[in-house]
């Protein structure tokens, strides 16, 4: 129910993916009961590829989300995360309050062992190639220490490598405002040593704002606030194309719905957090993207490489 056109296009595009998928993928649809059947009837849904799961509240984009979460024990996030917990479902989707859903992560399954802080990233489209690179943190650690940018660069190459198929080291590259060692704020200039010296990554130095759309690297860290920036900085280039009817192949890739949402990395199962403007394309690839981080075995991955 969370997000500026639900329930309908979330309904929508769960039956996209399930018209497209060749898969086993069962939906659970967690909302008001009505409004569901309601759509789904209307959509012509096959009964037997989804099931509705009542949660009569809603958690708005504007409230307080450990207050909402607390007033609203049977909101859709909250219900979701239940049964994300009791192993009732294999993956948790939302577009809605993104606060409310890391509040809510940190409450039930928290984190894997070892992991500081979860991150969330975007997905960069790049010249020369045609897989994509990861910047990370977009928003969720808008203040970040040294030890939370090593880990983001840990999780990134695991992600770049499982996921995005990387048959190489992934490049691993701190954003900051020169490419010499010992540039930047007190942040980058403690982060730099760390990233350095752990053998787990693939780290090449500083990059500054002017590569982060070719293939210098595979993972940039930064601290959420200025990663946010320039998440959002990305999108409007591809908004302002639009608005003067300007088509170009690889403007086109900034379209944040062909991508869907971006997995919490560093949870302990898999979340997948959506844009609240999101439409039914942007759910069809959030459900794709939770079957393949649930059928390569990720958070696994994940694991084995923080308990060493």
């Amino acid at each position: 129910m969370g997000g500026d056109f639900a329930p309908f296009e979330a309904i929508k595009g769960a039956k996209n993916f399930l018209n497209s998928a060749s898969s086993d993928v069962h939906i659970v649809l967690i909302g008001d009961e009505d409004k569901i059947k309601s759509i789904v009837e209307q959509e012509g849904i096959d009964k037997t590829q989804y099931t509705i799961f009542h949660a009569p509240e809603t958690i708005g984009m504007h409230e307080h989300p450990t207050k909402a979460l607390k007033e609203k024990p049977k909101s859709t996030i909250n219900v979701g995360f239940q049964l994300l917990q009791r192993k009732k479902i294999h993956a948790f989707i939302s577009a809605g309050n993104t606060g409310a859903m890391m509040v809510g992560m940190h409450y039930t399954i928290k984190t894997i062992e070892g992991i500081q802080r979860p991150t969330i990233f975007s997905v960069l489209p790049r010249m020369n190639t045609s897989t994509p690179g990861l910047l990370m943190d977009v928003g969720i650690n808008a203040d970040c220490k040294p030890e939370n940018l090593l880990q983001f660069g840990i999780l990134g190459s695991l992600f770049s490598k499982s996921i995005l198929q990387n048959s190489h080291p992934p490049k691993v590259a701190l954003l900051n405002i020169g490419e010499e060692e010992g540039k930047g704020n007190k942040l980058a200039q403690a982060a730099y040593p760390l990233l350095k010296e752990n053998d787990k990554i693939n780290f090449i130095g500083n990059i500054e704002g002017r590569d982060i759309f070719t293939d210098k690297a595979d993972v940039i860290v930064c601290d959420g606030f200025t990663g946010n920036i320039v998440l959002k900085l990305s999108e409007s280039f591809y908004d302002i194309t639009q608005k003067l009817s300007i088509k170009d192949d690889y403007i086109d890739l900034f379209n944040f719905e062909d991508y869907g949402g971006t997995p919490v990395l560093g949870a302990s199962e898999p979340v997948i957090v959506g844009h609240g403007i999101s439409k039914a394309n942007a759910f069809s690839n959030m459900i794709e993207s939770a079957e393949t981080i649930i059928r390569s075995r990720l958070l696994d991955t994940i694991r084995d490489n923080f308990s060493k």
